[in-house]
């Protein structure tokens, strides 16, 4: 009554059943959930809300963004969220004169420079260069909120995508929403790890993003409202194409006995301590503004240390009407948070300090 199946024709609908499916599944997969410019349902939510920022704060603004733009937009700080200022860095007055004069005004008050427009305006690029711990990231940031300028801190990361010609789209994004919001400061940590020195052996995306970059770079508007501002401890592997796109360079150098004071000062402004700043002036040369930054935390922790062990004991909690009064700071809460070296022991020795308390 009922024909023999073909086990063959079962088995090539079976196989062709299943081809199907994959095939369906595959390109739902890729144009769905993992294509281009496609974002999860956190990082839309953290791109409307910027977008909203932005709109407040600057409702005059052109901003009508595409989806690549929306990518780039979780990179932007508005200048009011960035909370650092020129007068939080120490040491660096000449750095920052410098930039206020040839950076800020041309960026934010063009119409200062109408008579040499040509030769005035504020650089395409910048790069503040030196070793790790002096500040470079700090000063950037300062520069942004002194000059009340939109700034796009950006990752590698964030223009690098796995599929072919996305990143250089996102790299075109990342230059026409500066353009919407220009004043606009570009900001490249580690600049020698993207636009490090072209070779040969380059692959083929990374060559072709690297020329795309250059091209738009090129093609800043005319205003001179859109910079872009790189840090590295390593400016010898820039290549010189883009090194000659960023004509102000400020080296940031380790402090010297003189900044490390204006440092010390600032770190311990609203500090007791019952020492000479020159003696720990003295003993800490050769540690960068990170380093002395960390020593005086530390120090902080040994004298809170030991009024916890004084004054907490058996697990016993510190009353809350009871006023919390730590002992002023000591060089020896200054020495204990590092390893003795050599050359520290013949400083401590020279100012008659023993390295033990």
């Amino acid at each position: 009554m009922f024909k023999k199946i073909d086990p063959k024709l079962l088995t090539d609908a079976v196989f062709f059943v299943g081809a199907s499916l994959s095939i369906f599944y595959l390109l739902t997969h890729i144009l769905g959930e993992e294509g281009p410019a496609r974002k999860s349902k956190e990082t839309k939510k953290k791109a409307k809300l910027s977008l909203e920022k932005l709109k407040r704060a600057n409702p005059g603004l052109n901003l009508e963004l595409s989806e690549y733009e929306k990518v780039i937009l979780n990179s932007v700080i508005p200048p009011d969220e960035i909370g650092v200022s020129f007068e939080d860095i120490g040491g660096l007055d000449n750095i920052i004169s410098d930039l206020q004069e040839s950076v800020i005004l041309p960026l934010t008050c063009p119409d200062l420079f109408t008579q040499y427009s040509n030769l005035l305006q504020a650089p395409k690029g910048v790069l503040l260069y030196g070793p790790p711990g002096c500040g470079k990231t700090m000063l950037a940031k300062a520069l942004a909120s002194k000059s009340r300028a939109n700034f796009i801190s950006i990752r590698m990361s964030t223009i690098m995508d796995k599929w072919y010609g996305e990143s250089n789209k996102l790299v075109d994004a990342l230059f026409s929403l500066a353009n919407k919001l220009q004043p606009c400061i570009i900001f490249i940590d580690e600049i020698d790890s993207f636009l490090r020195e072209r070779n040969s052996m380059d692959h083929e995306i990374t060559a072709t993003l690297k020329a795309e970059f250059m091209t738009l770079w090129d093609g800043l508007t005319s205003s001179g409202r859109i910079l872009i501002l790189g840090a590295t401890n390593r400016p010898d592997d820039i290549d010189s194409a883009f090194m000659r796109r960023m004509p102000k360079r400020f080296p940031i150098n380790m402090p010297n006995a003189e900044q490390r004071h204006k440092i010390l000062e600032k770190l311990l402004e609203n500090v007791d301590y019952d020492f000479e700043l020159d003696k720990l002036v003295e003993i800490t040369d050769g540690l960068s503004g990170s380093d002395l930054k960390e020593l005086c935390r530390n120090a902080a922790i040994n004298s809170t240390r030991e009024f916890i062990r004084n004054n907490v004991k058996d697990g016993k909690p510190i009353n809350p009407n009871e006023q919390i009064e730590m002992r002023p700071l000591r060089v020896h809460d200054f020495i204990e948070s590092v390893t003795p070296s050599d050359s520290l022991i013949k400083k401590l020795d020279k100012l008659k300090i023993d390295p033990i308390d």
